[in-house]
């Protein structure tokens, strides 16, 4: 039995954490949790008490939210080179964190229909969503990649976000923003993701 356990579903942010245990590139045990109530049962509460995906196990640790999973795996597993050096961590914790909550609150609040008044941004931590896709360009423009010149496990997290939001017109189509994601997803972790992500979906189609 694999020491790395994913709890996850082919349609839910569950892909980000399997592109992440795609990049470690270490042996894993895949548990396909459906919506309803096998996902809100006891039996998986007692792995994520919010009662969603994804979730990974680590041996005898449990880890669930996405950006902590991608921080988690990329420094037990150094091996793979998915973190800057600790001196060199500054983007790097900066840009998976703001993908975490000023980008997904921006998102989320604009794809909702809730629009932030003008004299109320100071309440809210993302300001506006103006500001927070001009931050992105930012973000993924500077460098090659969001902690600079080497592909990180912020990458997985922050192009995961553009990837969605391009798909479903959330992120303004930027050409900043298609020219991230193509540098981002030239990967085999991801195409392996994708390929797994997909046959599960399938099969679960099939099967419902």
């Amino acid at each position: 039995m694999a020491d790395l356990t994913l709890y996850t579903n082919p349609m839910s942010r569950g892909r980000i954490a399997r592109w992440m245990v795609e990049e470690t590139g270490q042996p894993y045990e895949t548990v396909i949790v459906p919506f309803g109530p096998a996902m809100k049962s006891p039996d998986y509460r007692a792995v994520n008490p919010m009662g969603k995906v994804p979730a990974v196990r680590h041996r005898e640790i449990v880890v669930t939210e996405c950006a902590a999973i991608c921080a988690y795996l990329a420094d037990t597993f150094p091996e793979a080179k998915l973190a800057p050096p600790n001196t060199q961590r500054g983007n790097y914790y900066r840009w998976l964190f703001f993908a975490a909550g000023p980008l997904e609150a921006a998102v989320s609040n604009r794809s909702l229909g809730f629009e932030v008044p003008d004299e109320r941004r100071r309440m809210i931590g993302y300001g506006s969503f103006e500001d927070v896709m001009d931050t992105l360009e930012i973000a993924v423009s500077t460098n090659p990649f969001v902690a600079g010149h080497a592909f990180t496990a912020a990458d997985v997290y922050v192009g995961s976000h553009v990837s969605w939001g391009l798909q479903f017109g959330s992120i303004e189509k930027r050409p900043a923003f298609e020219a991230y994601l193509a540098r981002v997803t030239d990967r085999p972790a991801f195409r392996r993701a994708q390929e797994k992500d997909d046959a599960e979906m399938r099969e679960m189609e099939t099967a419902g």
